[in-house]
């Protein structure tokens, strides 16, 4: 098992059973994702701002206008949070007390890093793409110098991290088991619905045969 060292700021305070420092679990939690909330201060300001991103080895990359103030702040070496959270049901407990979610979360710790290599800058947005839509990257016109000049790309290092995870059924107080109360989980995942064409296609043009990571509908 390659475990993360814990350090004071990753250890699981509350549940730590549920906790896991496992980098093979972080990274198929991480993997799973889509989106991230990205927690840094300005001024004493917190702020919690949520982006893409993709992880690349041991690595998060995340990226955005030169403008964005979030990568400002980062790009100078300030200490940054960053979370991932996946929903995967409702927990339907017999008290109101005892409902709860499964889960799968991770929390990363560190300090980012600029992109400058534009070779490097240009593999970082390549794996984005992938994380989001496999195979589009080889379908669309690629940056241009400008558009690359108005990205930044950062990279985060997965090195200081914990993950937590909550499956199974509601856990109640032992007499409410007898209440004639249904309980249980409703699983959650995310769906893709039929793919919706922009009014502005060429006539003729066929749609692309993805394969995206989530799952699709009947309708699709």
């Amino acid at each position: 098992m390659n475990k993360i060292p814990q350090t004071t700021r990753s250890t699981l305070k509350r549940l730590p059973k549920r906790g896991s420092f496992d980098r093979d679990v972080i990274n198929q939690i991480l993997d799973a994702g889509f989106v991230c909330h990205v927690g840094f201060c300005v001024d004493g300001q917190p702020f919690v701002i949520p982006t893409g991103y993709t992880r690349v080895n041991d690595k998060l990359i995340i990226h955005g206008s030169q403008a964005s103030r979030m990568l400002r702040t980062l790009e100078r070496g300030v200490d940054v949070c960053v979370t991932v959270t996946l929903i995967d049901g409702l927990v339907l407990a017999r008290s109101a007390f005892h409902h709860s979610m499964n889960y799968r979360s991770v929390v990363v710790f560190g300090r980012a890093l600029l992109i400058e290599d534009r070779d490097e800058k240009l593999a970082a947005l390549f794996a984005l793409s992938e994380h989001m839509i496999p195979g589009r990257w080889k379908d669309v016109r690629g940056p241009t110098e400008q558009e690359l000049q108005q990205t930044t790309v950062l990279s985060l290092s997965v090195n200081e991290a914990s993950a937590k995870i909550r499956t199974g059924p509601p856990l109640d107080d032992e007499p409410d088991y007898e209440l004639p109360i249904w309980a249980g989980v409703i699983p959650l995942k995310l769906v893709a619905e039929p793919w919706i064409p922009d009014p502005r296609l060429s006539k003729g043009m066929i749609m692309p045969d993805y394969k995206p990571r989530f799952v699709c509908s009947d309708a699709g």
